[in-house]
């Protein structure tokens, strides 16, 4: 999943006030990339290796965005979109998956996730759901 963004991380600092990305997912070299991917362009991110652990962390309140996967140990990322909503937390989401299933995509959808990727997933792709999630919070908080 390397690109051509990484060769940038030096060259793109990292600013205080820059979003918080969340990625969650069970398979470090995921997260690992996505990571990345996300600090070459600017963002703040952290990693999660589950849903429970993005839980209770402090990031539960300060993420502009969750990248998550949907099968993980525990809870699924869609388990994890139904509590957030539970909670009446509308960080925007956006799944990815390496089995993707019509079903899942569709519910997930339904439920407000911005995008849903399948794995090996397109960067482009992503950055644009990124910049659409992006967008669409800091409208909601506009209007606030």
């Amino acid at each position: 999943m390397r690109s051509h963004y990484d060769q940038s991380i030096e060259d793109c600092p990292i600013l205080p006030d820059a979003p918080m990305i969340s990625i969650i997912d069970d398979d470090p070299l995921v997260r690992e990339a996505t990571d990345e991917l996300m600090q070459s362009l600017g963002y703040r991110a952290e990693t999660f290796a589950s849903a429970e652990d993005f839980l209770r962390s402090d990031r539960l309140n300060d993420s502009s965005c969750l990248i998550t996967d949907v099968q993980m140990q525990g809870l699924s990322g869609i388990e994890l979109q139904n509590a957030l909503i539970a909670r009446g937390n509308k960080t925007p989401m956006i799944f990815l998956t390496a089995f993707p299933e019509e079903r899942i995509r569709k519910r997930a959808l339904e439920a407000g996730a911005i995008g849903f990727l399948s794995k090996p997933f397109d960067e482009q792709r992503l950055i644009e759901y990124l910049e659409t999630a992006l967008r669409n919070r800091k409208g909601a908080r506009a209007n606030t």
